[in-house]
């Protein structure tokens, strides 16, 4: 039995479209009947062909049975939302409806409006009506509007309507997922890395969910009394000895492991691995070991695993096991990807979970080392810094934690890619592996062993970078940078990676420079990023990202995200238009976190 008994156990979310219509029966009603509830069952179809959970099956959508034309329809439609497990509200109308009677009362649902601009009948002035009354009673709702008029019987959806729609209802998603979830903290704080002070009350009033921990002494228990899969510990050594490289030994000769010292370290990784998957999602094969109790895991959408330095001065590090967890692939064949934060940073965890649910791909953990400015490279190597690089680059590295995803073996469109589970072929998946070696921990590092990921990123695919932060006074902050992976001549990669430690998973990364604020320069990006580390997703989701903070009433404190790009609730331009950062934060500011 694999972790895919127990890993998708709770039901999705679904989407809930309410039909709003004219209340006003002898003509007026029924002349929209029709068209109202198609709104709506296009909409449907839109998200069903485009949007997808975890696990790889479309979305799925509710409607309400009837148009919703007064408070008694409304209260029926909410009753059997409740029912259907809707965690995402959209109201679609092609008229004038009654605002206050006709609108979602949820105050925990994401909730958008899209008002048909039409002639015929008003659409957009209940768009207005309702949105007003959103923003009076302290629910922000977001504002969906289309640029151009179209007639009556036109019942397309018009691109920059669809791109709005799609992006409230990713990031609506993302919300109603997260809710009753859990983070697992695996062991307590690293290093005194602020980020792995695991923040109960943010988890809780920011993202619904609720905060598990355990002891690292669990790991020890579970391997000395047998408490997993013992079969699958077997099948998964095989794979590990026919597909993890092992690369060569960087440590002093005088402090090299032996070689039963290093089998024994594959074996406990690989335990370490299966322990880390059960604690977070459960197992049913252990039920029929007689492990009723370990078996539940902790309903865990995203872990942290302290290590350093209680852990890793005595036992194998958890390069291996968060690297694998972080990874499309395993021993099991492909499968979703499980977030797994180094050193229990759970804010870098957090915007991991971001990029993962928004995308539906693995995300990048990695330290935010070092600036490279075009003078120092050409200083070190004699080359100049062209194409994406030529302002700058970030080296993106950390202990092997990183996904295999992230070397760009993948591809799509015949460029490098990470890509979701169920678009990854078996060929692909053992290209990752075959571009990973493995190579022995520096010991100075990690005194008990073990093994880090190595691999270089393959340059040429759009990123983004994100962090969350906490600050006093203020709560979490959001920091994004869109960027693209590049590469280097290979001399030039050789020469700055074994500036430090060789042995680690790289990602040569150049923001995109817009000239102001933090983007200035790659030098100010570097200069502005919050924390040690970052989480790095495929693609351009910075708009998703900023869609999603304000969902959840999280300000973004630098982003270079295009300004016609960003989608926020229509209340938010209340709070002031010429300044959007400034009134970003006014608005989650008064609003207040979602669930407190």
């Amino acid at each position: 039995m694999t972790d895919t008994t127990f890993r998708f156990q709770s039901k999705f979310p679904k989407i809930g479209i309410r039909p709003t219509i004219d209340g006003r029966r002898k003509g007026v009603r029924e002349s929209l009947e029709e068209q109202t509830m198609e709104m709506a069952k296009s909409v449907a179809k839109l998200f069903a062909e485009n949007l997808r959970y975890p696990n790889g099956e479309p979305v799925e959508c509710v409607i309400a049975d009837t148009c919703i034309g007064g408070v008694a329809e409304s209260a029926a439609c909410a009753d059997k939302f409740l029912r259907e497990g809707v965690g995402v509200s959209l109201t679609v109308t092609p008229c004038w409806c009654y605002g206050t009677e006709t609108m979602d009362m949820d105050a925990s649902i994401p909730k958008a409006v899209w008002g048909f601009n039409g002639t015929e009948r008003p659409g957009a002035v209940y768009l207005a009506a309702v949105l007003s009354g959103y923003a009076q009673k302290g629910l922000p709702a977001f504002g969906i509007y289309g640029n151009h008029v179209q007639d009556a019987g036109d019942t397309s959806i018009p691109d920059d309507v669809r791109d709005k729609l799609l992006g409230f209802a990713k990031a609506g998603l993302v919300v109603a997922y997260m809710r009753g979830k859990s983070y697992l903290s695996m062991g307590s704080v690293s290093m005194g890395i602020a980020g792995s002070i695991v923040n109960d009350q943010f988890f809780q009033e920011y993202l619904g969910m609720r905060t598990e921990y355990i002891d690292m002494s669990e790991f020890v228990r579970r391997m000395d009394e047998g408490i997993y899969d013992g079969e699958e510990f077997e099948r998964a050594l095989v794979w590990v000895k026919a597909n993890c490289i092992e690369g060569a030994d960087n440590n002093a000769e005088s402090m090299r492991t032996t070689r039963e010292q290093k089998d024994q370290d594959w074996e406990t990784v690989v335990k370490m691995t299966q322990i880390a998957r059960d604690l977070m999602v459960g197992n049913s094969r252990l039920d029929e070991l007689g492990f009723g109790e370990e078996a539940m895991g902790h309903n865990a959408i995203v872990s942290g695993f302290q290590g350093q330095r209680q852990w890793t001065d005595h036992f194998p590090n958890g390069d291996f096991m968060e690297a694998i967890l972080n990874s499309s692939f395993d021993w099991n064949g492909i499968r979703a990807p499980y977030m797994v934060a180094t050193e229990n940073d759970s804010l870098n965890g957090t915007v991991m979970l971001f990029g993962y649910l928004l995308t539906n791909t693995a995300q990048i953990f990695a330290d935010v080392r070092t600036y490279w400015s075009p003078e120092s490279v050409e200083r070190v190597t004699g080359h100049k810094l062209d194409g994406f690089a030529e302002n700058g680059i970030l080296h993106l590295i950390n202990s092997g934690s990183a996904t295999l995803d992230g070397n760009g073996e993948q591809s799509r469109d015949g460029q490098p890619a990470m890509k979701p589970f169920w678009e990854i072929s078996e060929q692909e998946a053992q290209q990752c592996l075959d571009a990973t070696s493995w190579r022995p921990a520096s010991v100075e590092y990690f005194r008990g062993g073990g093994y880090s990921s190595d691999y270089l990123t393959r340059g040429g695919m759009p990123m983004t970078m994100s962090r969350i932060n906490l600050v006093k006074g203020i709560g979490p902050v959001l920091q994004i940078a869109e960027g693209y992976s590049v590469d280097l001549p290979e001399h030039v990669h050789e020469t700055l990676d074994k500036r430090t430690d060789s042995t680690w998973p790289t990602t040569w990364f150049a923001p995109i420079i817009t000239g102001e604020g933090a983007f200035h320069s790659v030098y100010e990006v570097m200069d502005n990023w919050g924390a040690n580390h970052g989480s790095i997703s495929y693609g351009h989701i910075g708009a998703d990202l900023i869609t999603l903070a304000s969902m959840l009433r999280i300000p973004v404190s630098m982003h270079n995200v295009s300004e016609e790009n960003i989608f926020r609730p229509r209340a938010w331009g209340l709070f002031g238009t010429n300044n959007q950062e400034s009134a970003d934060y006014r608005a989650c500011q008064n609003f207040g976190p979602l669930y407190k």
